[in-house]
């Protein structure tokens, strides 16, 4: 009987091109499928919540799979830990309703980005920050990020991909956090497209290190030009947090 199987997964992306399998480069979804092959000896799909990029890390991916093998749940967390590198960890194995689907089940996700504000940074925390090393202005980048919440047509901060066509989405928190050495950006939306974040937070940037306006940020949204939005913040510093269903 064909079983559905819904897991939750943490991995550090340095090494990886991504999530979704690639003809080139290693990617989590691939090693998944890899690992999951050979304790079913089945070709098996892995769906994951979304795809996140190359170096991008995830606290709490969330997948799912189907599989005529008879293994319970405590079965396949051991075996998909024992074949899986050491930088991706299954956490979780359930049984999902046959309804359930990693992605379009999805209701929200948040991301985070960590960005390093001190001049000296820990070689232990390089791979998962960025190292800001100009004056940055918290009070502008939190201003700026209102104007980012509701439903907006994000397309100006997303890179093309050609299989989407639909570009309104909405976010309902975009929180500045400050900590000791520096700050995080969380946001909270029904969905993100290609880049979106990176994106978004590389114009926030500019506008805390006072290159660009702030009133620039409404004429962005409604300016609908990728050319027009900041740089893409680098990979390292974003993380899937959390999938909400």
């Amino acid at each position: 009987m064909l079983q559905k199987y819904k897991i939750f997964l943490s991995y550090e992306g340095t090494r990886y091109n991504g999530w979704q399998v690639q003809p080139n480069g290693v990617t989590v979804q691939g090693l998944l499928q890899q690992a999951l092959h050979k304790i079913t000896q089945e070709k098996v799909v892995v769906v994951g919540s979304g795809r996140t990029d190359s170096g991008v890390h995830a606290v709490e991916q969330v997948a799912h799979f189907t599989t005529r093998a008879v293994k319970t749940e405590s079965q396949l967390l051991f075996s998909l830990n024992g074949l899986l590198p050491h930088d991706i960890r299954v956490l979780s194995v359930e049984k999902a309703d046959p309804s359930f689907h990693a992605r379009f089940s999805a209701k929200r996700k948040i991301y985070i980005y960590h960005i390093h504000l001190h001049p000296v940074l820990s070689p232990f925390q390089y791979p998962y920050l960025l190292h800001l090393r100009r004056p940055l202005d918290t009070a502008l980048v939190e201003k700026a990020a209102k104007y980012f919440l509701g439903t907006h047509d994000f397309c100006t901060f997303a890179n093309k991909n050609p299989a989407v066509t639909a570009t309104h989405k909405t976010l309902y928190r975009l929180d500045v956090i400050k900590k000791e050495g520096g700050l995080s950006l969380e946001f909270e939306g029904n969905g993100f497209l290609y880049k979106m974040v990176r994106n978004i937070v590389g114009t926030l940037l500019e506008v805390g290190l006072n290159k660009r306006p702030l009133a620039s940020i409404p004429l962005l949204l409604q300016g609908k030009d990728r050319r027009l939005a900041g740089k893409a913040a680098p990979a390292k510093g974003l993380f899937l947090k959390q999938v909400v269903y």
